[in-house]
């Protein structure tokens, strides 16, 4: 039951963080988005660190995977961001919950073996993401949802490259991280990503004046740094009770995203489009359950 409740107020936080990043992005541009929240998640997370697991001692093999970790989470968040500044949520999302996924890739070119069922599930989703990204011009529909005031939107295509490429990213912190596992305590995994984004994006921004943000953005910015901070506790706090159900659940955050991006912001798929969603959506899901199993 625990993982339950726990694997739906991940889902919902994770899914809020898409939404106000989006939101953000929209209102002051994808840097000063990820300058505001790597620095809020910052302030939280060095609190956890210093109240939880003060004192830690760390090998070179840990370090570099720190450092790796560190790196490709902010990055990844830019490409997010950038994607989301002039996409469509309802395809960003699902192509994001694929970072599992292509972490489970790159652990099977460091040599995991792997059962037929997850590359069967991985070439489905695969499938799943060549469809998001399919999308016919409508001259129709309306522009404003998908893109930020005085932007143009990019085509369906560039949305998906961004997103994927944000996904490879994540699946290499998910791969790194996954290698600290026993060997850090849960807060250190928080903390590197945070100190990273604040000193390669949030400082030189500061330093070059660039670090903007308007009244409308404040609550997006503050929403999506604590969410993803509490995202990963009660994730991990899941976990404990049932991975496999925490994970399929957690999950499904980018079809909350898109539900609430369909009614919020007007978003319209295509058929093909929506095939692709569903597509991802279930082959994500039952690889988590496969790989929990």
């Amino acid at each position: 039951m625990l993982a339950i409740a726990l694997g739906l107020v991940t889902a919902c936080l994770w899914a809020s963080t898409l939404l106000g990043s989006a939101r953000a992005s929209r209102l002051i541009g994808q840097w000063a988005a990820l300058g505001w929240v790597m620095l809020i998640g910052l302030v939280m997370a060095v609190p956890i660190v210093l109240l939880t697991a003060p004192r830690a001692t760390f090998s070179n093999d840990t370090l570099v995977n720190l450092v790796l970790a560190g790196v490709s989470n902010p990055l990844g968040l830019l490409l997010v961001y950038t994607a989301l500044r002039r996409g469509k949520v309802a395809v960003v999302g699902p192509i994001v919950s694929t970072e599992g996924a292509i972490g489970a890739v790159f652990a099977i070119l460091a040599g995991d073996v792997v059962g037929a069922a997850t590359m069967v599930l991985l070439v489905v989703i695969a499938v799943g993401v060549v469809l998001a990204a399919v999308e016919r011009p409508d001259p129709d529909a309306p522009v404003a949802d998908a893109a930020a005031p005085g932007t143009r939107p990019v085509s369906a295509v560039g949305t998906a490259a961004l997103a994927l490429g944000g996904a490879v990213l994540f699946g290499v912190n998910l791969y790194a991280t996954s290698r600290l596992a026993g060997e850090v305590p849960l807060a250190w995994t928080i903390l590197p990503a945070r100190l990273a984004g604040v000193v390669g994006v949030t400082i030189p921004l500061l330093a070059t004046r660039q670090l903007r943000l308007v009244r409308a953005a404040v609550p997006f910015v503050i929403l999506v740094g604590v969410a993803e901070v509490i995202g990963i506790a009660t994730f991990a706090i899941a976990s404990t009770d049932s991975a496999p159900v925490a994970s399929v659940i957690a999950s499904q955050f980018a079809a909350v995203a898109a539900i609430v991006a369909f009614v919020v912001f007007g978003e319209r798929l295509t058929k093909t489009q929506t095939v692709g969603v569903v597509t991802i959506a279930v082959g994500v899901a039952a690889l988590a359950a496969v790989q929990a199993g």
